[in-house]
């Protein structure tokens, strides 16, 4: 026993004596030379250690130790957990001090970023640059720093750079979008657009959703190649000496002079409109600076301000619109180059309300060749004072001279199928719409009549928008209008305009309760109530789409149709009516029944088992057709009598049918939900209804329904 204390003793002094040694070869405070001293005493004492055979195994490892000990001593195993646990404890305080510095990294790096950002928008596209360098110096695998960087390169003319950076941010994130998008700009900027598209058909690839950005850029990507194609056969042309090609920049040349009479200029330019005459005419105009020729002639200038008193101004002016049309017309890059042109952007609106016709009319057939596509359009609502477009554009429409009209509707029909020109009309609506819309509606006759269709279509688009129409449906002046004019177009002379301008009512009803169309309730039900019986299917089913949209908003009208006989109209309409009119109808019949007993007695009256009802529950498709079925079927049945008449009917399995079918959507749950109810009523009324639905196992199914009641 004492010789082991001993042996256990001895290992370990030599346990301590090699960690000393080896705390003394790792200590970070030892030098170099004491190093070297210390590995030279661990030397020695492993070399003394090998001498005396205190190390050596005594162990017969040729033979099997068939019992072996499962416990080390307790020394070594205190020895072993120790080092485990301080090496542990070195690798916690590594991966907190990374973690640590990688915060301290991540924090320097977004304050850079940041900084970047402010200079970007400053358009210091260099500093940008710097910022998101020392960025990436701090913290290389930053995603946002790549593709900042890549956009400031991009707006620095370093395509090459900025490609590079997008390629070492998808080795960040490989489905970054942004990095994609930046590339195919790069690539543009380098006219390498067959890699510009691959760029951008990876979009949709990542993500399916983002088709319609991509087809953006795609488009882009075209107008770009088409831009090239232009560019370099205007110089082939302009290389080989053509006299055309020749003239547009003697010309030029010459309207640069300064401080010559206007009509030095207005001769010019009448003789640059004849020189111009297709698309190398339109690329030489623009490649030999003749946007800036043109606006920066102090004369020319002048001539397109309102308060002008330049001699000839008026003639000036029309020809340089003229000139804008010519050189804009079917060409994507002049119309770009001169919407970014302050003096055209400023102006263009305004000499809408000129008193010349010429200019006038110049005006708007510029504004309608920006018109006419999405992207010329983006341009100029992004550059242009909409409020002011919106109502010289009906002032134009207002007061009809020489055609004027019909460009300013195509103008305003087109724009307003744009949903930002709507949301910038917003804040100022009732000067630019409501006013002028309304005054038209008051004065309209024979000789200004044909503007009603498209102007009311172009109001229509405007509605489409929540604000606009939330506006509308709560202006009393309004509503009090669309009367008038329901009147007005009953007559065969205005006949044409009466179906859009149901429609433009029918969507303008659909905002929430407005106390305009409570307070004109009343002639407005008289007046749809009078088309019923009109020839027209199309405006019977509009005036029909309003009474369903009315009737819920004001009782007094609600009263008044049943009075009327709508209910017996709208059974009539039921049995041949299209999908859109028996939507309209079956909703104002289950209106005028839950509101009214008057209601509900002439539907039984007519139809005593409910015929029409159970054809829509049994041959439509549309949930709002069988949800409000089974409502005014349930209202019917608090009438006495109505259920035994309809126990020979098949009423309990359509009801059943409906109340069981899966509400994938809100519509087809409500339509369950109003059958469970109806089922229930049945079933209550006449105990023989439930008799049936237990054969047909559809206890259970009305059970299921409770939380929908509920």
């Amino acid at each position: 026993m004492m010789d082991k204390l001993k042996d256990l003793e001895s290992f370990l002094k030599k346990v301590d004596t090699i960690s000393e040694l080896v705390n003394d070869l790792q200590s970070a405070e030892t030098d170099e030379a004491q190093r070297h001293a210390a590995a030279e005493r661990a030397d020695r004492y492993l070399a003394a250690l090998e001498d005396d055979g205190s190390c050596r195994t005594i162990i017969n490892r040729t033979s099997i130790n068939r019992n072996p000990s499962n416990t080390a001593p307790p020394a070594i195993m205190y020895y072993e957990y120790n080092k485990l646990v301080n090496f542990m404890k070195i690798l916690e305080r590594d991966v907190e001090d990374r973690t640590q510095r990688r915060r301290a990294k991540e924090e320097r790096a977004n304050e850079l970023k940041d900084k970047g950002n402010k200079a970007y928008s400053r358009q210091d596209y260099k500093t940008a640059v710097e910022f998101y360098s020392d960025g990436l110096a701090e913290l290389r695998d930053m995603q946002p720093l790549y593709t900042n960087r890549a956009q400031a390169y991009i707006k620095l003319g370093k395509f090459n750079k900025a490609i590079s950076d997008c390629e070492w941010a998808l080795k960040c994130n490989g489905r970054c979008i942004k990095a994609y998008v930046h590339m195919g700009k790069a690539y543009v900027g380098l006219r390498n657009y067959k890699e510009a598209r691959n760029c951008y058909e990876k979009i949709v690839e990542i993500e399916p959703g983002r088709e319609k950005m991509m087809k953006e850029y795609l488009t882009q990507v075209e107008w770009e190649e088409e831009r090239e194609r232009q560019e370099l056969s205007a110089r082939e042309e302009f290389d080989r000496g053509g006299q055309k090609a020749s003239t547009v920049p003697q010309l030029l040349e010459k309207l640069s002079r300064p401080n010559q009479s206007p009509l030095y200029y207005c001769g010019g330019l009448e003789l640059l409109l004849q020189a111009i005459t297709n698309s190398t005419g339109q690329t030489l105009f623009r490649l030999n600076n003749g946007f800036s020729v043109i606006i920066g002639n102090d004369t020319v200038r002048s001539s397109l301000s309102h308060d002008s008193r330049t001699p000839c101004a008026p003639e000036l002016r029309a020809l340089v619109l003229r000139l804008w049309r010519v050189i804009c017309s079917g060409n994507d890059e002049n119309q770009k180059t001169l919407m970014a042109c302050p003096v055209f952007s400023q102006s263009i609106v305004g000499l809408l309300a000129s008193e010349h016709t010429a200019v006038r009319r110049e005006s708007l057939s510029l504004l309608c060749l920006y018109s006419q596509t999405h992207r010329s359009r983006r341009m100029a609502i992004d550059d242009l004072n909409v409020q002011m477009l919106m109502k010289n554009l009906m002032q134009c429409i207002a007061s009809p001279k020489d055609q004027e009209e019909i460009r300013a509707l195509s103008v305003l029909e087109n724009f307003a199928s744009e949903n930002k020109f709507c949301m910038q009309l917003r804040d100022a609506l009732t000067e630019t719409v409501l006013v002028p819309f309304t005054t038209i509606l008051k004065t309209f006759n024979l000789t200004n009549q044909h503007v009603l269709p498209s102007l009311v279509s172009s109001i229509g688009c405007l509605v489409r928008d929540d604000v606009i129409r939330y506006n509308m449906a709560h202006s009393l002046e309004c509503w009090e209008v669309f009367v008038f004019a329901i009147k007005q177009c009953s007559s065969n002379e205005y006949r044409d305009n009466l179906y859009p301008l149901l429609g433009l009512i029918f969507n303008i009803s659909t905002a929430v309760t407005s106390p305009g169309l409570q307070e004109h309730g009343i002639p407005l039900c008289t007046c749809c109530l009078a088309l019923l019986s009109d020839n027209h299917g199309g405006i019977i089913t509009r005036a029909t789409g309003v009474l369903s949209h009315v009737l819920p908003q004001c009782s007094a009208a609600l009263e008044l149709a049943v009075r009327g006989g709508v209910v017996t109209t709208m059974r009539r309409l039921l049995k041949r009516a299209g999908p859109t009119s028996t939507k309209y109808a079956i909703k104002t019949i289950t209106v005028c029944t839950a509101a009214s007993l008057l209601a509900r007695e002439e539907l039984l009256e007519s139809d005593k088992r409910l015929s029409v009802l159970r054809g829509l529950l049994r041959s439509s498709s549309d949930e709002a057709v069988l949800g409000n079925a089974a409502l005014c079927l349930g209202h019917c049945l608090e009438v006495h009598g109505v259920a035994l008449n309809l126990l020979p009917t098949d009423a309990v399995p359509l009801l059943l049918r409906l109340a069981a079918a899966d509400n994938t959507s809100t519509g087809r749950m409500e339509a369950q939900r109003n059958a469970a109810i109806a089922l229930g009523k049945l079933c209550r009324a006449e105990p023989r209804h439930m008799h049936k639905l237990r054969e047909l196992h559809g206890v259970e199914v009305l059970h299921s329904c409770m939380k929908l009641i509920t």
